[in-house]
């Protein structure tokens, strides 16, 4: 087994180009006009005709034939995405400790983490992970391990501090390679970690693999949750199931006089997980001990397996179970 190396990796993350110059407009009910005495784009919207919608009928149908097919990643039964509308919500942290809380439940089961997040990879931080992956004798990257848990993300494949700055296709192209081209082994679950938004990265997860459920992350303030709710109603549009919404920081409780305090707000994504008719997965604390064990690279499931923060990742994880089997049956 070779060690990997820049030169070994450099041709997993090579563009296919042959039909970039090929572009598709796909209009639907609106015109676009242009204005050259200032320079400006007008867009008009209107109602749709029935010509109208046919034609978009027509071009959905299309377009349906052009995306991929979904093909399940070899070794791996179940997916399950985690992700969020905006960033600093604490996605990765939950997704770590979400990955841990499964197997510290169920040490029979065996679980994977992908990092998803090319412009940020946070996985290497919280699993205190650092090097190049291994290449098997088929070519394929061996994930960095720890805590029992397999890993790979784009930080173990560039130095800490370089920028990742690539167009939307080269992210893409990774991503393919990132799913397809790394030898997961078996796995019950893969954990990924998603970036935060719902742009190139989500789509072409949803539209290459098949998965089973999404968690949405989101604390209780109202900004953080009218994205959250975006990024749920995406999911719902790509026909992906919605396994329920985890509150993060949901309370701060004062080490000293125990008084908690609600600083993003109370039960605002039980209000959200109601409209949207899913549940609430758990209520994760606002707790010093969390960020501090996760900038240690030792995530709060296995450095403080007794304690009460480590308490709500193992409900949130029994939660994710149960929905992924009432899904299933």
């Amino acid at each position: 087994m070779a060690q990997c190396s820049y030169s070994k990796l450099s041709h997993f993350f090579k563009l296919t180009t042959a039909n970039l110059n090929k572009p598709t407009l796909l209009r639907t009910g609106s015109d676009i006009h242009h204005a050259p005495q200032r320079g400006k784009y007008f867009i008009r919207f209107h109602k749709t005709s029935g010509p109208e919608r046919a034609l978009q009928e027509r071009q959905k149908q299309h377009m349906a034939r052009g995306l991929p097919k979904q093909k399940p990643i070899a070794g791996v039964k179940q997916v399950i995405v985690v992700a969020s509308g905006k960033g600093g919500v604490g996605k990765s942290t939950t997704a770590v400790n979400l990955a841990l809380g499964l197997t510290a439940n169920d040490p029979s089961k065996t679980v994977g983490i992908l990092d998803a997040d090319v412009y940020g990879p946070s996985v290497p931080k919280l699993m205190n992970l650092k090097g190049n992956p291994e290449l098997t004798d088929n070519n394929l990257m061996r994930p960095l391990m720890n805590f029992g848990i397999p890993c790979m993300s784009m930080g173990f494949l560039v130095e800490d501090v370089a920028p990742i700055v690539w167009r939307g296709l080269m992210v893409m192209s990774a991503i393919e390679k990132l799913l397809r081209q790394v030898d997961w082994g078996l796995l019950d679950y893969l954990v990924i970690d998603m970036p935060p938004g719902t742009g190139d990265v989500q789509l072409s997860i949803t539209q290459n693999i098949p998965i089973a459920g999404a968690v949405i992350v989101s604390t209780p303030q109202d900004i953080a949750l009218l994205d959250a709710r975006r990024g749920a109603e995406m999911f719902k549009k790509v026909n992906v199931p919605v396994l329920g919404i985890v509150q993060n920081m949901s309370v701060f409780q004062c080490p000293k006089c125990n008084h908690q305090t609600h600083i993003f707000g109370a039960d605002g994504a039980r209000a959200l997980a109601d409209t949207l008719g899913v549940q609430v997965l758990g209520d994760i604390p606002l707790h010093l001990g969390i960020r501090e064990m996760s900038d240690r690279g030792q995530p709060v499931v296995v450095s403080s397996p007794d304690s009460p923060e480590a308490e709500a990742y193992r409900k949130v994880a029994t939660a994710v179970v149960q929905r992924l089997q009432e899904l299933s049956g």
